[in-house]
């Protein structure tokens, strides 16, 4: 059964729906959660919980669901999540093969075209996941 996601209006409710998401290992509930959540506030959402997990669980969704859809929606979460609390720990601790899902993103927006960002903006922000 498909996790059902409404937008979540704190970081408590954020975690929770999180949680879920990992424990059923659900990309598409993901995908349907970062669709509803305004970039800017994940920083706030996440709070200091960001984990590996999380990052991997986000960054997947983003690729197999948002990207291809909406190439400029997926940047600015991209963006966003590398100002989280714990974002240079946690980016520091990903294992060759995580880091290869992260280029395979990148790769994915810098094949698209969005008026979000730019190719230079894509170089930098990769610079900042020390892909």
């Amino acid at each position: 059964e498909k996790l059902r996601v409404s937008e979540p209006s704190n970081a408590y409710d954020f975690g929770q729906i999180t949680n879920a998401v990992i424990a059923n290992k659900d990309k598409a509930a993901c995908a349907d959660l970062l669709t509803i959540t305004d970039p800017k506030k994940l920083p706030v959402l996440l709070s200091n919980k960001l984990e590996g997990e999380i990052l991997l669980i986000f960054i997947q969704s983003l690729e197999h669901y948002v990207a291809g859809k909406d190439p400029g929606l997926a940047y600015q979460h991209l963006f966003y999540l590398s100002k989280a609390e714990r974002f240079k720990v946690v980016v520091a601790l990903l294992s060759k093969n995580e880091k290869e899902e992260v280029q395979k993103l990148f790769d994915l927006l810098s094949e698209s075209q969005s008026d979000q960002y730019s190719l230079e903006d894509l170089e930098s922000l990769k610079k900042v996941y020390e892909i």
